[in-house]
């Protein structure tokens, strides 16, 4: 998709709270009309007034993406309020703290609904539309942990696994077919958002995301960045790169590192209300806003992604600078001989 207009009609799933918060205003910023998907009507009404403030049209679907009917349509609502959707971006999630040797099989099943299967219920609803019309961009929200699965989350982390798979195949079949849909997806490092306090758990302290930790705005703007490029795969954060590469070389050793380690790094030294609400299967009451309880420790931008965002220019200032280089060393060298 080349740079956008100020016409363009978005889709966030997930858009009541955090990172999908943070991309709802995001695309506003620049004037999009954006169909806003969630659960919880008080956090879709705060991401509305986002974006009409931000400089957006906004309309409000509540929608659970667990439920492929109630996608299709909302889908319809918004292309019948906005016309057609040129960007589609798959954030909704929902995820368990906690031990497999604890997790029912209803957790398994609930959180695989939402956090994959909401991402093929989208993903078939845009290609559905984009596909007659060969242009659309479908933006899956991924993580590191698409790539590395860590104790604690392993249904979170199976979903993200098969997120990574999904996304691959379709696309291949994209290619097979000559269609110039764009298929895009963001792996994304912890981010300061509210699932933390809102996620369902059965650890004894309060979770907390695994540092270095980044603000909801790092990820809004990679997703835009990714939708403005054409990327099929975006990696943000060194935290991320670090990750997928190191499983790829030393699978067995991050494994041994992460038995050690992976609990207390997901968990802070606060104990855990435990009858505090979750939102596995309902939504919870109230306006979260984009950012979660970490903004002390999390960082407002990621130097590698600065560094991706802007790799062309680097590679022309670096060879620049090696012309450069060359230039003087070889008057240096002439100088010399000349001695």
């Amino acid at each position: 998709m080349s740079e956008s207009t100020d016409s363009e009609v978005v889709v966030v799933t997930g858009a009541s709270a955090g990172v999908g918060r943070a991309t709802a205003r995001a695309f506003a910023e620049r004037g999009a009309k954006i169909g806003l998907l969630a659960r919880g009507e008080d956090g879709l009404e705060g991401a509305r007034e986002d974006v009409e403030q931000a400089g957006g049209e906004a309309v409000v679907v509540p929608t659970d993406v667990a439920d492929p009917d109630a996608v299709e349509a909302a889908a319809e609502v918004v292309e019948d309020a906005f016309g057609p959707i040129d960007v589609w971006v798959n954030n909704a999630m929902v995820s368990v703290f906690s031990p497999a040797a604890e997790m029912s099989a209803d957790d398994y099943r609930r959180v695989t609904e939402v956090t994959y299967l909401g991402y093929v219920y989208g993903t078939q609803a845009a290609l559905e539309r984009m596909r007659p019309r060969d242009e659309g961009t479908i933006v899956q929200v991924g993580s590191a942990l698409a790539y590395r699965g860590i104790p604690l989350q392993s249904a979170y982390c199976g979903a993200k696994h098969a997120i990574q798979g999904f996304t691959e195949s379709i696309r291949t079949e994209l290619i097979h077919d000559d269609c110039d849909v764009q298929l895009s997806m963001v792996q994304m490092p912890a981010m300061n958002t509210p699932q933390f306090e809102w996620s369902k758990s059965r650890m004894s302290k309060k979770p907390q995301p695994v540092p270095p930790i980044y603000q909801p705005k790092v990820a809004a703007r990679a997703i835009r960045w990714a939708v403005d490029h054409d990327k099929d795969e975006l990696w943000v954060a060194r935290s991320t790169v670090k990750a997928i590469l190191g499983n790829r070389i030393m699978p067995r050793r991050l494994d041994n590192y992460l038995a050690r380690g992976g609990y207390d790094s997901q968990l802070t030294d606060e104990p855990i209300d435990p009858d505090r609400e979750h939102n596995l299967h309902e939504p919870v009451a109230g306006d979260f806003g984009a950012h979660g309880p970490f903004g002390g420790q999390a960082r407002d931008r990621s130097y590698q992604l600065q560094a991706s965002m802007h790799r062309r220019a680097l590679t022309l200032l670096a060879g620049l600078v090696a012309v450069i280089l060359g230039v003087l060393l070889g008057r240096r060298a002439a100088s010399t001989d000349a001695e």
